[in-house]
């Protein structure tokens, strides 16, 4: 069939509709975790030899469900003055100053708590890294850093991320983790992989800025997964996120479980960012602040790279939902030894719910968006085109396009979901990693305000697609909406596949 969209010269080599489609899509179906990671979890558990293993991992899963109980009470003594400038009557001397120390909120990694950890979470950890790693290299399609810091690295489930994402171009990993116990870990779990980067520990960010040199200390990633929502204290958060700011040179990544709390913390740091960075681009071109010269040699600015296809207030923030994405994975054997289910035979795969912001330093870019100059053809010419095979009706297609679709995956077979098929591969642990290919002339979303981010699995009902979209307002993308979007094939059937075909996560042309 010819295509289905009349699209004028210029913005032809832009966009079509397969590219749109191609373009759009950002979430991944089910992950299976690498098979090099799932052997360093089960020979690092077989070393440890630990017994009652499964009590550690529940009683694991209990106290992280009471440091959500903490973040409540932080949420509820939050105001917006607190996150624009948290510290604004504090003196001078006292400011940015950590008051909280590590394990304050309740929850010390030592060995028992390290050994439950890579039992049960390191691999859904992995796997919510790797999804938001992997959608920054898709945005970013120039980006490879060479310079990474990891901050609350943990055992080491971004860095797997960072090797499996950009294996060609790391260079130097720096990473932060205050628990002895979480870095002995880490350092096992990579013992006999081979062309790793150098690697320097360290156990606070002040140990890292005094051991290395001031022009040394930019990085041009920096990511912080899972950790924030461990600091008890709102202020310190704002201080150590002002921190990994100012060491990093191009890319901020911040990462937390996909729950309200997880939420509510990324949309504080995303706003204080943003908010910190008006106020000196302000200051700048005021030329009211003489030593903010110094700080011309990064660029000013920023903007979001993903989620928000927009740097204006959240949308969502009053309206009693929170902003979050899911990655399905398949649970790995160790999981599913070791995690229990409520009276229920395990599955074989879990969601894990995560929350995200990635920062760039600079102007958003400005393109044009991606529906401009486009002309859809309607149903009608549609079918004024179709040939007599295309005419036959299939009932039981008919039947099923009047049920309720509100999946955001595919539900898999249990049976084919079985980590101990691949673990027993041939495969060489030394094997050097390969970097994904993708099509170069492959079409991506641009940066531009055109693309909005679709936050909540759609509903598919007949001919119809509701879906729950985040989107700017404005072409420099300085505001942004919640919108409801309703698609219907009569008006416009080839968006209406493309909806039919979206899920939680992806992004939508206007």
């Amino acid at each position: 069939m010819a295509t289905t969209a009349i699209i004028n010269e210029t913005a032809q080599k832009i966009f079509n509709p397969e590219t749109l489609r191609s373009a759009a899509k950002q979430s991944s179906r089910c992950l299976v975790v690498p098979v090099r990671l799932r052997r360093a979890i089960k020979k690092y558990l077989r070393e440890q030899e630990e017994p009652h293993l499964k009590r550690k991992v529940l009683r694991l899963s209990q106290s992280l469900n009471q440091i959500k109980d903490v973040n409540l009470q932080l949420i509820a003594s939050t105001s917006k003055e607190l996150v624009e400038d948290p510290l604004k009557s504090v003196e001078q001397s006292k400011r940015w100053k950590i008051k909280s120390s590590y394990g304050d909120i309740g929850l010390k990694y030592r060995d028992e708590e390290t050994i439950a950890y890579v039992a049960s979470r390191m691999p859904a950890v992995y796997s919510a890294c790797y999804r938001v790693l992997s959608e920054v290299r898709r945005r970013l399609p120039g980006f490879s850093p060479s310079r990474v810091l990891d901050f609350g690295a943990g055992t080491g489930s971004a860095f797997w991320a960072l090797r499996e994402v950009w294996p060609n171009s790391l260079q130097k990993v720096n990473i932060v983790e205050p628990s002895q116990s979480m870095q002995r870990a880490g350092q096992s779990l990579i013992q006999g992989q081979k062309n790793l980067p150098l690697i320097h520990s360290y156990d606070s960010i002040q140990a890292l800025t005094k051991d290395i040199n001031k022009s040394e200390r930019q990085h041009d990633l920096v990511i912080a997964s899972y950790v924030l929502g461990e600091i008890p204290s709102l202020k310190d958060r704002v201080t150590i996120v002002r921190q990994l700011w100012d060491l990093t040179q191009d890319v901020l990544v911040l990462v937390e479980p996909g729950t309200p709390e997880g939420s509510n913390i990324i949309s504080q740091m995303r706003s204080h960012i943003l908010w910190m960075e008006k106020r000196k681009s302000r200051k700048l071109k005021a030329g009211k602040d003489e030593d903010s010269k110094d700080l011309t040699v990064q660029r000013s600015g920023a903007f979001i790279v993903a989620p928000c296809p927009h740097d204006g207030a959240c949308p969502l923030e009053k309206t009693g939902k929170f902003c979050h994405f899911v990655q399905r994975l398949e649970r790995t054997s160790t999981q599913r030894v070791y995690k229990r289910s409520k009276g229920e035979p395990l599955r074989g795969f879990e969601d894990e719910k995560f929350c995200f912001v990635a920062f760039r330093r600079g102007n958003r870019p400005r393109e044009p968006w991606p529906l401009d100059g486009v002309e859809f053809e309607k149903l009608k010419e549609q079918h004024a085109e179709r040939e007599i095979e295309d005419l036959e009706i299939n009932d039981e297609d008919q039947i099923k396009s009047q049920e309720v679709d509100i999946i955001p995956y595919e539900e898999p077979d249990p049976v084919t979901y079985d980590s101990d098929v691949m673990e027993a591969d041939n495969v060489d642990d030394n094997d050097e990693i390969e970097e994904e290919e993708e099509d170069e002339g492959a079409t991506r979303a641009d940066l531009g305000g055109g693309w909005g981010r679709i936050i909540f699995a759609p509903v598919r009902r007949g001919r119809h697609v509701t879906m729950d979209v985040c989107r700017s307002t404005n072409h420099d993308a300085s505001e942004g909406a919640f919108q409801r979007i309703v698609v219907t094939k009569t008006k416009n059937p080839t968006l209406h596949h493309q909806a039919r075909k979206s899920f939680w996560g992806d992004l939508w042309p206007f």
